[in-house]
């Protein structure tokens, strides 16, 4: 009898890091992973069936092996089919998109470098001005810009355009 019961506490536990490893390979929402928890719960409580000295050197072994195997299965998870999908992380269509579309705003503010237009406000240091038609706001380098006056772009930087007065 207490040989039977050591080989299901064994096979118990055993299945229950079993289950932990199938958690991260197969989507269940946690499922698989309590299942897992209810099976190593059921395992210790076989143990204290045998005797108690089984019963703590199973609850010890589980209080190890608990935080050991979930950590090894959430490092293991990113790399995983399921863990990709899980994550979201960037394709390399997103990424050459990102990075066109990056390009594409480069090109656009240096193609505003050198342009001329005017202030239609004051810009004390920031105002609106018109530059081939478009009203933006811009930053004026080196002191104050009455509104009316001529400007050149001198520095596109995000969204930040810098202009000086044209004389």
């Amino acid at each position: 009898m207490e040989q039977t019961l050591l080989l299901w506490g064994f096979a118990l536990l055993g299945a229950a890091l079993l289950l932990v490893f199938l958690e991260v390979f197969v989507p269940s929402g946690g499922i698989i992973g309590l299942t897992a928890g209810v099976t190593a719960i059921a395992g210790v409580v076989v143990f204290w069936r045998v005797s108690p000295g089984w019963g703590v050197t199973s609850m010890l072994l589980m209080l190890v092996l608990a935080p050991i195997a979930l950590n090894f299965a959430l490092r293991l998870m990113p790399h995983t089919p399921v863990g990709k999908r899980l994550i979201l992380s960037e394709t390399a269509e997103s990424r050459q998109r990102r990075t066109a579309k990056d390009q594409e705003q480069a090109a656009q503010e240096q193609a505003l470098v050198g342009a001329t237009g005017s202030a239609l406000t004051s810009l004390r240091p920031i105002g609106t001005v018109e530059i081939d038609g478009t009203r933006i706001e811009a930053l004026a380098e080196g002191g104050v810009i009455e509104a009316g006056s001529r400007v050149r772009v001198t520095s596109v930087q995000g969204n930040q355009v810098r202009v000086r007065a044209v004389a």
